[in-house]
């Protein structure tokens, strides 16, 4: 597993039994943490200047450094946060993170990151869920049976097999299969690979917040949107070039689909 300032690989070979075995695109390295900064405009094709104050939510959840370079290399200036306050004054928010959902969910509740993602999510600005972000999104979590932020209407489960060939958690490669049409995922599709460290996954109550969905034993929900909140299960932040792509859209996605 790729660490922060490691090189990732994006050559779109899945390293997980029970993946889908289709190449993505991509087949090169992306160094984050050295190398060239990439501007959002070369990823996007976009001609508009990168101008906005973005907030990385530090809710104790780990991982804040590498998507906070990530965010350098397209062209993004983020700033790590634990104020509520400045969360609330974002223009765009980015709540990412690794570990157990129990005590995300009660860092949330005592610093009052919690509501200040509520009021950012009910004010229509952008916020980007990353990987534990995308499961706490949700109404409530299997994990300790606890209930989570409710942005999105749904639970968490846990993946469990009888096949000992498939691992929990859930950790490499595998691809998606776009479901509906999103402007993060513009200039990605169905079969791209992303990187995944995880064992529980989404289930949203309606089938119309299902973006993307991936196949490990089961065909999961991957990504989660909406209105102004997309929240994926893969890190964008590991998942070299694609994974840029989607950062870079959203430097510039004003919360409508």
């Amino acid at each position: 597993m790729a660490g922060d300032g490691q090189a990732i690989h994006t050559d779109g070979r899945s390293n997980t039994p029970g993946a889908r075995q289709r190449r993505g695109r991509g087949a090169e390295t992306v160094a984050l943490g050295r190398g060239r900064a990439y501007n959002a405009r070369l990823f996007c094709g976009d001609s508009r200047e990168v101008d906005t104050m973005l907030a990385i939510v530090d809710y104790d959840a780990g991982n804040l450094r590498s998507v906070q370079r990530a965010c350098t290399h397209v062209g993004i200036e983020a700033e790590i946060t634990a104020d509520p306050a400045v969360v609330r004054s974002a223009d765009r928010v980015i709540f990412p993170g690794v570990g157990a959902a129990t005590s995300a969910v009660d860092t949330l509740a005592r610093t009052g990151l919690g509501d200040a993602l509520r009021d950012v999510f009910e004010a229509g600005r952008p916020v980007l869920g990353i990987c534990l972000g995308s499961q706490i999104v949700l109404e409530h979590t299997e994990e300790d049976d606890r209930d989570c932020l409710g942005l999105v209407e749904g639970a968490c489960q846990r993946f469990e097999f009888s096949d000992r060939n498939l691992k929990v958690p859930h950790i490499g490669w595998n691809e998606i299969e776009i479901k509906r049409a999103h402007p993060l995922l513009q200039h990605v599709k169905s079969g791209d690979q992303f990187y995944f460290v995880h064992s529980y996954y989404a289930v949203p109550a309606s089938a119309a917040n299902v973006v993307c969905t991936t196949e490990y034993g089961i065909e999961f929900c991957s990504a989660v949107g909406r209105d102004n909140l997309f929240a994926s299960q893969f890190h964008l932040e590991k998942s070299g070039e694609i994974g840029l792509t989607v950062l870079a859209e959203f430097a510039n996605w004003d919360g409508t689909c």
